[in-house]
């Protein structure tokens, strides 16, 4: 078995996250979930609500001989607006955050070194949380693979198809 890695990472919906990120190189599998809070396994319903203090993040477990975490993070960075404190859109709240938990030093450093090189590129400050990761908690079964299943929803065609577009014209070499 090849040495995979795990990347956590929330910018917004997690649904706009996962749809970009499941369609690179690399990535074997990807779930929708919540971290960064204050209470076990909480439900989409309460987080909604931004009283647990999670964020909707996606775990991304993916293989570093295909795919560099440095890849993965500038990816990241630039399919969602890290400028935006608990905003992305219209989905406002606490939940919506841009954060990066990083599973060890290297993951923090290499982070760090993208938040600079991307810094060029936006107009405000860069409020992407950086902070070591603890617990993950797997959303719902409806929230897994959310933009594949529901292509058609409105969501899905307003919000998140021009960031799928995006990242076809961005990292068109990156893709699966």
């Amino acid at each position: 078995m090849k040495n995979l890695s795990i990347a956590t990472f929330g910018g917004g919906c997690f649904w706009c996250i996962e749809a970009v990120i499941q369609r690179l190189k690399g990535i074997k599998s990807i779930k929708s979930g919540y971290a960064d809070g204050h209470i076990k396994n909480p439900p989409y319903r309460e987080v909604c609500t931004g009283r647990t203090g999670h964020a909707e993040v996606v775990q991304v477990t993916f293989d570093p001989e295909i795919i560099s975490y440095h890849d993965l993070v500038a990816i990241f960075m630039t399919s969602h607006d890290p400028t935006t404190l608990n905003q992305q859109g219209a989905d406002k709240g606490t939940q919506y955050r841009s954060i990066i938990l990083y599973h060890d030093d290297e993951q923090k450093a290499i982070a760090e070194k993208v938040f600079e090189a991307v810094k060029p590129f936006y107009a405000d400050s860069i409020v992407t949380e950086l902070k070591p990761f603890e617990v993950f908690y797997e959303a719902e079964e409806d929230h897994q693979n959310y933009y594949n299943n529901n292509q058609e929803a409105g969501y899905c065609r307003m919000v998140i198809d021009p960031k799928v577009q995006k990242l076809r014209k961005m990292y068109a070499d990156k893709l699966a």
